[in-house]
């Protein structure tokens, strides 16, 4: 059959491109599928220091690297939105939404990431894409000499502040709790003179008429101080939830919607594998999602062999 595989891997960040790798390395036939460009969550990464022998270096310049060698292996790739995912036991149905194409495979490994979670107050909706950002390696330029305010303190929020503070007249940050990032690149934004940091905060709405004009947050302390920052845009960093949605019914997710693989990556549904930020873990970052991608390849390369048996 023309669109039957070995083992087919959906997402083609880190997780993704690694398992494919090592999937076609073990001479599996290999089909990998994204929605966007390979290289995930990284693409938006301005700088890149923790990732063991590669320096320092731009996330899409990572992705491109990685894709690259996908490409030098034969990895098949394409564009494509999986909507849903069935078992048929020895064969897994993968349904796309982009011309009804529908794949088969023996072996499936899930490396589709995770998407920035949203606070839900009133004016996000309305901002959204227009004044309120997720990205600032995106969208970030167009901010360029003007007021920005940052809502969140981790990893994401302090080493997307210092790019932005890098191009602003201005940046405020808000955060829920204090700021919770490496602490090195914490020393070295809260050192930058015009950064202002607030943090203890949850933010109440967003305001604006024709355009985005401000944010007010009220302080989670006992005084419960309201505060209100004038600014051009914002860009959140609280969080991400799983983009899981489209393998609910497989009953292989925990409550929050991650997929809940053991140590080699195995699923509760026999050929179903899970692999990088999507999985229950503790820490997400490039080279954990670059083991779980070989760790799910090698077992699913088993598994498809244990199938001829």
């Amino acid at each position: 059959m023309e669109n039957s595989y070995d083992v087919i891997i959906v997402g083609a960040g880190p997780a993704g491109m690694t398992a494919a790798i090592y999937a076609i390395r073990a001479n599996m036939k290999v089909l990998m599928l994204d929605r966007l460009s390979p290289g995930g969550a990284i693409i938006n990464t301005n700088e890149i220091e923790n990732y063991t022998g590669a320096g320092k270096l731009s996330g899409a310049e990572l992705a491109i690297k990685m894709f690259e060698h996908t490409q030098e292996l034969g990895v098949e790739f394409d564009y494509r939105t999986v909507i849903d995912l069935i078992d048929e036991g020895e064969w897994k149905i993968v349904v796309c939404e982009e011309d009804d194409a529908v794949y088969r495979a023996k072996a499936v490994i899930l490396a589709t990431g995770t998407v920035p979670r949203r606070l839900g107050v009133p004016g996000e909706d309305q901002w959204a894409g227009s004044g309120i950002s997720w990205c600032a390696i995106c969208d970030g330029a167009q901010y360029r000499d003007k007021e920005v305010v940052v809502i969140g303190g981790g990893n994401s929020a302090v080493e997307e502040s210092i790019y932005l503070a890098g191009i602003c007249t201005k940046l405020t940050i808000v955060t829920m709790f204090d700021l919770t990032a490496d602490p090195k690149a914490c020393d070295q934004l809260r050192k930058m003179p015009n950064v202002t940091i607030y943090p203890y905060q949850d933010v109440l709405e967003f305001t604006g008429e024709d355009r985005l004009t401000g944010v007010r947050f009220k302080s989670t302390k006992e005084d419960a101080t309201e505060r209100y920052v004038t600014c051009d845009g914002v860009f959140e960093y609280i969080g991400f939830q799983a983009s899981s949605a489209a393998f609910a019914r497989l009953g292989i997710l925990d409550r929050t919607g991650c997929i809940e693989a053991d140590a080699r990556m195995r699923t509760k549904v026999p050929g179903i594998f899970g692999a990088g930020d999507i999985t229950v873990k503790h820490l997400r970052q490039i080279v954990t999602a670059c083991s779980d991608g070989a760790v799910a390849a090698n077992s699913a390369a088993s598994y498809v062999e244990s199938l001829k048996q």
